[in-house]
């Protein structure tokens, strides 16, 4: 998480900017999403699916995809004026789990996209987070002809912590996409005053 403190003496009010991590599994629209938002020219590590992969890479329900993130993705948007999030794309693939330490190292929390057709690719998402006690919200990326859901059987399905906010979005939609991440810092901000009361309590 980056903070940047103004100088109270002179007036001047420099911007918060927060770390947000964008979580899930393989083909779900986490590309899409940190494309959709981002207010620069996202910066994407892309790289053509390859023969090789197909036995490891499990594209059922997204057999039209011919890419895939490799390290990370990074954008950023300002939600609003001196408050700004700097997100990072996990790669969604197990052999590339390894990353993910270290991109969450310092992120204010976490956006899981899970699709309803193959709910059980971002159970290990939702692991990684819960277990680091890292808030986050479960965005669902409602794809074209798949069965639509409410937020509270998704997270019955998902065995959630009581609160944890499930979102239905469009991850190609720009504004549903900032819905998603106000859901988050909104949600993020009353768990880390929670825990903050609870330390001095």
């Amino acid at each position: 998480m980056a903070f940047e403190y103004s100088d109270a003496d002179s007036g001047d009010t420099s911007p918060l900017a927060l770390k947000i991590l964008v979580a899930g599994g393989f083909g779900v629209g986490k590309t899409t999403l940190v494309g959709a938002v981002s207010e620069i020219r996202p910066l994407r590590t892309e790289e053509l699916l390859s023969e090789a992969g197909r036995s490891v890479d499990h594209t059922g329900g997204v057999d039209q995809k011919v890419t895939t993130t490799v390290a990370m993705d990074f954008g950023r948007i300002t939600i609003r004026s001196g408050l700004s999030l700097y997100l990072f794309g996990t790669p969604g693939q197990d052999r590339f789990w390894f990353l993910w330490d270290e991109l969450a190292h310092g992120a204010l929390g976490a956006v899981v996209m899970a699709d309803t057709r193959r709910l059980a690719d971002c159970f290990p998402a939702v692991d990684f987070f819960e277990h680091r006690s890292i808030p986050f919200v479960v965005a669902v990326n409602c794809f074209t002809g798949s069965r639509t859901y409410e937020a509270e059987d998704i997270s019955h399905a998902l065995d959630l912590d009581s609160g944890t906010p499930v979102v239905l979005c469009d991850a190609r939609d720009r504004a549903s996409g900032k819905d998603v991440l106000i859901s988050l810092v909104e949600y993020a901000g009353r768990m880390h005053t929670a825990r903050l009361l609870n330390s001095v309590g």
